[in-house]
């Protein structure tokens, strides 16, 4: 599973029985979108299934798989110069590693509205990615609290992690 050394963590999020159910998942998907894609596909869910992985300091990846169809969301492109995962979300959705000069700026990529049917828009989103104060994975804690499966994903990384987000 994941390692208690490092900051790095990956999780899926899906409803069963009106309830949220959050599991963490293999390290290793912090560094592979099509793994990441891949393990949501093989989760069924009410309202799709949610992947979300935190890559040490500087970026997270949102993936929701609804009806066979992922949507992908990245906190800041200028992470993929420097990590995989984050070259591979560019690569998925067409767009060009940035430049140098492009590098001083914290700038989402992806689908914004990835959980707008869920009570999180656009706005609230780009604001959490862009908060320089947040770390990763309290950004995804953030993300968990708004759309109802906060508790769920504290239980998941204490049980896991023997820590609290």
């Amino acid at each position: 599973m994941t390692d208690s050394e490092s900051d790095d963590v990956a999780v899926v999020v899906y409803r069963e029985d009106d309830a949220w159910e959050v599991d963490l998942l293999p390290l290793a998907l912090t560094e592979d979108l099509a793994g990441l894609i891949h393990v949501l596909h093989q989760q069924p869910s009410i309202c799709g299934t949610i992947g979300l992985a935190a890559v040490e300091d500087d970026f997270f990846v949102a993936v929701r798989v609804v009806g066979g169809q992922p949507s992908v969301f990245l906190s800041d492109l200028t992470a993929a110069v420097d990590w995989p995962l984050a070259r591979q979300v560019l690569a998925y959705l067409g767009l060009e590693i940035p430049e140098d000069e492009d590098l001083d700026q914290v700038l989402p990529a992806g689908d914004l509205s990835i959980f707008a049917d869920l009570g999180l828009d656009e706005m609230d989103l780009g604001m959490i990615a862009g908060n320089l104060d947040l770390f990763p994975d309290e950004a995804i804690a953030i993300i968990a609290r708004k759309l109802g499966f906060g508790q769920a994903y504290e239980r998941a990384l204490t049980l896991a992690l023997g820590r609290v987000p």
